[in-house]
């Protein structure tokens, strides 16, 4: 067993909480329009991406091959890190960070408050989640982090795309966890940055903070269970692209509740790669959460 029984399923808990709350964000930036087909005169629902806030654009990108220019912008991303951490530029990867946490906080909370107060909130808690880590505000920042991203990229991936991005991240994900491990690199300059995209729980508590000091964190046994952003990011993208096209032949909220049953069944997976893992090891989780998005829609497909 990789954690104890208590941190295995707070990731687990937190990890299906993240999707469904991300998928109620996705949910807002969403809607189906209903007209009639001048040829055929039957009603015809298409989906209508709402626009984001803040004149935020959308990449332009055809939907059927999103999946080539998003990993070909994850490579480009993973490069850049590298190259801050080659020369140790902690500050620059703390500003493209906080920008990124604080850009996709935004659009999450813009789904539910206006956009100012939305804008206000995201800051104070991105500013928070740099300066002033704690385990709370590490981990409930992340939780909205990926709807916003989901709210982004969801309306210009088809499901064709978003199977070939989980077959592509989860053969990067083997690649870069057991040939290169550049991946275990990425984690580590994260930690040692005290900046982290995942989520984080110590294995000890201590007024809430959250590795003040990684390295000294180590040296005394402190351990720290980690899950990355990537694993929590692509599932929920998955899910968006299912309830998007479950939303053309059912009610919205009936095409929401229908597409948990992906995060259920992609929760089941990480258990199992949680139970099934060793103690101070790392592994490539998206293969396992590929499988659990992969028999989840198979389960909506058969079911409804």
């Amino acid at each position: 067993m990789k954690h104890t029984l208590r941190i295995t399923l707070l990731l687990a808990l937190i990890f299906f909480i993240t999707q469904v709350i991300g998928l109620a964000v996705t949910n807002k930036y969403i809607l189906t329009r209903e007209y009639i087909d001048p040829e055929t005169n039957l009603v015809v629902k298409e989906i209508v991406p709402q626009d984001l806030p803040y004149k935020i654009e959308r990449p332009e990108v055809q939907q059927s091959t999103s999946y080539i220019w998003i990993v070909v912008a994850i490579l480009i991303g993973t490069l850049l890190l590298l190259l801050l951490i080659k020369y140790k530029k902690f500050n620059l990867w703390k500003l493209w960070f906080f920008l990124a946490v604080f850009v996709t906080m935004a659009i999450a909370f813009s789904a539910f408050i206006p956009q100012v107060a939305a804008a206000i909130l995201a800051f104070i808690l991105a500013i928070l989640k740099i300066y002033r880590p704690t385990t709370i505000m590490q981990n409930l920042t992340e939780v909205f982090v990926y709807g916003g991203l989901a709210a982004i990229f969801v309306p210009i991936i088809n499901i064709f795309a978003a199977f070939m991005l989980l077959l592509l991240i989860s053969i990067y994900d083997i690649i870069a966890v057991n040939k290169t491990k550049h991946m275990i690199t990425l984690a580590k300059f994260q930690a040692k940055s005290r900046v982290f995209a995942g989520f984080m729980f110590p294995y000890e508590r201590k007024k809430g903070r959250i590795i003040a000091k990684p390295a000294k964190a180590e040296q005394k046994g402190t351990r720290i269970a980690v899950l990355g952003g990537g694993d929590v990011g692509f599932p929920l993208l998955f899910a968006g692209v299912v309830m998007k096209d479950l939303m053309l032949n059912n009610p919205e909220i009936i095409g929401f509740f229908k597409t948990l049953i992906i995060p259920f069944f992609v929760t089941l997976a990480l258990l199992y790669l949680l139970f099934k893992g060793k103690q101070d090891k790392f592994y490539p989780a998206m293969p396992y959460l590929a499988t659990g998005c992969i028999i989840g829609y198979l389960v909506i497909l058969l079911v409804f």
